[in-house]
């Protein structure tokens, strides 16, 4: 009997101790050459709203994503940091259409997963997806999956 309610302890602590916490999605941070500049794409591009950096430092932007996440552009000088597609910020859209013509209206090519200009890559799961890059290099992906 002793054992069984050890057992029953051992099991209840441990499922306590991974209840502990809960994580949610707050930023992403990129280092940019020019905060202005990459500011302008964030805002006319993806239409993401800025907030006021909390010190008002020159050389950050902040960006609100569904008014509670975040993307922080942080610029410095000569950031040394090789872009590959595979990392990557994504959003979702269910006007995945409309996006694409915007970004022709705005001159943005976007590619398919493997490299096809202006194609839109269908997953096995139906989801559909397009990558294209900011002024910095840095990759994003807009695909159509329901959250």
């Amino acid at each position: 009997m002793k054992k069984i309610l050890l057992f029953l302890i051992l099991i209840q602590c441990s499922i306590l101790s991974s209840q502990d916490f809960s994580l949610t999605y707050d930023h992403y941070s990129i280092i940019v050459k020019d905060s202005d500049k990459s500011a302008k794409f964030y805002a006319e591009i993806l239409k993401l709203k800025e907030t006021p950096h909390p010190t008002l430092a020159k050389g950050f932007r902040w960006f609100l994503i569904n008014n509670t996440q975040q993307i922080h552009l942080i610029q410095k000088e000569n950031p040394e940091y090789k872009k590959h597609k595979s990392v990557h910020l994504c959003l979702a859209t269910q006007n995945l259409d409309t996006f694409t013509k915007h970004l022709k209206e705005k001159s943005i090519t976007y590619y398919d997963w493997p490299g096809t200009k202006n194609e839109i890559t269908r997953r096995a799961d139906g989801v559909q997806q397009i990558y294209f890059q900011d002024p910095d290099g840095y990759w994003i992906e807009v695909n159509d999956a329901k959250h």
